[in-house]
């Protein structure tokens, strides 16, 4: 769904919040941390602490958390729009206070060890943990906002209200989104594994670039009994604290495989042989006539074939039923790297035949 159909007929206008001083042992918890860039950020400068938000200021910007403003709901809760005067837009995410250990103490302790990790990841194709707020029992993440939904959006939600993505504006979110997976897997110390990789997770901007989102919450997804979504799960991934680094690659694969078919990973109207995406599609990847028949329809065969066939080898790759055969996902982007680098393609590329066609103005 559209992000911007979420607007809310009885939302309010505020000012830029007030920054609230948050209890003193979660600030100075806070402080005692490093917020250090990571390597691969292109943001520059010193790294930006994640800043305390009122729940009062946040209230107002949501129009009270008003179902017009929801841009989602999670296993791990909902996500709303919040919108200032100014015209800052803000998206927030209210995490069920359920999956804390500590319910007397409204995970405090653990909502701020989790804030004071998040905060250190800095890359151009992660979202950015604006700031939370941890008052009167709520715990929320506060991130930036991005206009153009998710990757899921474009693909499965557009209607009419977008052409479809180009070929090389797909290589270039599987690019940027392996790229942040990387930076989380291999350069972030402790390593992070993200747990929850899917198209819906990864926003686009205006310019069609990857955002990866909803990482760092690991820990909660071990306490949940539900999992990523039907399609998205490694065959290994039998309970969540069976979930590892290659689970994560087993993941993006999937989503490649949506870039490639436009199909979703588990669809209930197809005929029972093609519901399961990896399991419909995985036969097929070597055979180029057949990799030519599931193609997404949308790309109207605007598409080089060797591009396309090496794209089906990376994908075959990260989808092995063994985790150990499965690939490190800087070698997925050693690979996407070299597709792009034969290919001679201009990443560059027509965006505005990939650009939604509606007013963007908030």
């Amino acid at each position: 769904m559209h992000a911007e159909s979420f607007e809310s007929s009885n939302s309010v206008d505020v000012k830029t919040p007030q920054k609230a001083p948050p209890p003193a042992d979660f600030a100075q918890s806070l402080n005692d941390n490093v917020f250090a860039s990571r390597l691969n950020s292109k943001k520059g400068g010193a790294a930006r602490a994640a800043v305390p938000y009122a729940l009062s200021d946040l209230q107002s910007a949501t129009a009270s958390f008003a179902a017009g403003r929801l841009l989602g709901e999670g296993s791990l809760g909902r996500v709303y729009r919040a919108k200032y005067a100014d015209n800052k837009v803000l998206a927030v995410k209210k995490i069920d206070s359920s999956y804390f250990h500590d319910s007397n103490k409204d995970g405090g302790d653990e909502f701020s060890e989790i804030v004071a990790s998040i905060s250190k990841v800095h890359h151009p194709n992660i979202v950015e943990l604006v700031g939370f707020c941890s008052e009167q029992g709520h715990n929320m993440l506060v991130y930036e906002y991005y206009r153009n939904g998710s990757l899921h959006d474009f693909l499965h939600n557009s209607g009419d209200f977008s052409n479809p993505l180009t070929w090389n504006t797909r290589v270039r979110i599987a690019l940027g989104t392996a790229r942040a997976v990387e930076y989380l897997h291999e350069a972030c110390s402790p390593s992070v594994i993200h747990k929850n990789i899917k198209s819906s997770n990864i926003l686009l901007d205006l310019d069609l670039n990857p955002h990866l989102c909803d990482y760092g919450l690991g820990t909660f997804h071990t306490r949940t009994s539900q999992n990523l979504g039907v399609g998205y799960n490694a065959p290994e991934c039998t309970t969540p604290s069976a979930y590892s680094m290659k689970s994560d690659i087993y993941s993006f694969g999937v989503v490649m495989l949506e870039l490639l078919t436009g199909r979703m990973p588990f669809d209930h109207t197809k005929q029972k042989s093609e519901q399961a995406l990896v399991r419909w599609a995985t036969p097929q990847l070597h055979d180029i006539d057949a990799l030519a028949q599931m193609v997404d329809p949308a790309l109207r065969g605007l598409y080089p074939p060797k591009s396309l066939s090496r794209f089906a080898d990376i994908i075959a790759l990260c989808v092995q039923a063994e985790p150990e055969f499965r690939p490190a996902m800087s070698e997925v982007v050693q690979s996407l790297v070299t597709l792009v680098q034969r290919s001679s393609m201009n990443m560059k590329d027509d965006l505005a035949a990939s650009r939604r066609t509606e007013d963007l103005d908030y």
